[in-house]
């Protein structure tokens, strides 16, 4: 009972598909492509949604007290997705300056938002345009029929004119309802990206930092330098056995680089050693 209904239905398909002309052939096409795209695009939002912005500065603070930001850094490195991509270059701030991680930032959303919104304006135009290309065969159906009225009037011309109206038209109407839904919950999900990644914009705005760093040679002069330096709040020599500077800082006000403080000012090299950021 059912394989002779699905074997009439699908019999009663194609015999549409193939009575509409060329003008069903192109709206099939174009209409496959579309669900594909749409799919496709799904599933990506899909994958990239699944860790939540709180799980990931959950991790981000763990790492922290263990091993500072580097320890967050690979950390988070696993989920690859724009929101752990944007925190990365955030947890970067005393390797660089506060403009460069900005602008490191912002890098980083142009590109994630190119792969978000990559293919949609294709989609969209399928939806406009499947419509239209109904419209086209109903045209070509009624010029049919006309036509066959003008020839004697055969009624089987006619029907042959109407049909390939009707088809045009129920085909491109049907990509249409089909594609609509789909471009709306694929907007609906990168708006909900772009709310995530707002939110970790702000839960990376690090208020305070304490660096140990290891200088490679004057030490003395590397403080003094780092006092007159924007943004740093405290610093002293320290006699660890892997750094010997301790430095606090804001890292909103800070606008060069750790490394950049010491070069311009001591001509000599710094490595982080430790960086522990805080909200």
């Amino acid at each position: 009972m059912i394989y002779e209904f699905l074997s009439s239905t699908f019999g009663t398909i194609l015999e549409m598909f193939q009575s509409g002309g060329v003008i069903t052939y192109i709206i099939t096409i174009i209409g496959i492509y579309g669900v594909l795209a749409s799919l496709e695009k799904i599933r990506y939002l899909r994958k990239i949604s699944k860790v939540s912005p709180p799980l990931i500065m959950g991790t981000v603070n763990d790492a922290m007290e263990k091993g500072g930001s580097l320890e967050a850094l690979r950390s988070i490195g696993k989920y690859r997705n724009p929101v752990s991509k944007i925190i990365s270059e955030a947890l970067k701030i005393g390797y660089r300056n506060k403009t460069e991680v900005e602008d490191a930032m912002e890098r980083v959303f142009i590109v994630e938002m190119g792969r978000m919104t990559k293919g949609l304006g294709t989609i969209k135009m399928i939806i406009e345009i499947s419509p239209l290309l109904g419209l086209i065969g109903t045209v070509l159906g009624m010029w049919y029929t006309f036509r066959a009225l003008g020839m004697g009037a055969s009624s089987s011309g006619m029907a042959e004119g109407i049909y390939i109206a009707l088809i045009t038209t129920i085909a491109g109407l049907a990509v249409a309802i089909i594609l609509v839904p789909l471009h709306s919950y694929i907007t609906g999900k990168i708006e909900d990206e772009m709310d995530k990644i707002e939110i970790a914009k702000k839960m990376t705005n690090w208020n305070s930092a304490v660096m140990r760093i290891k200088v490679a040679t004057n030490p003395e002069m590397a403080v003094e330098a780092l006092k007159e330096a924007e943004g740093i709040v405290k610093v002293k020599e320290i006699e660890d056995y892997d750094a010997n500077v301790l430095v606090a800082l804001k890292p909103s006000m800070l606008e060069k680089s750790i490394h950049n403080i010491i070069m311009e000012k001591c001509n000599t090299k710094a490595e982080i050693v430790e960086s522990k950021l805080m909200q």
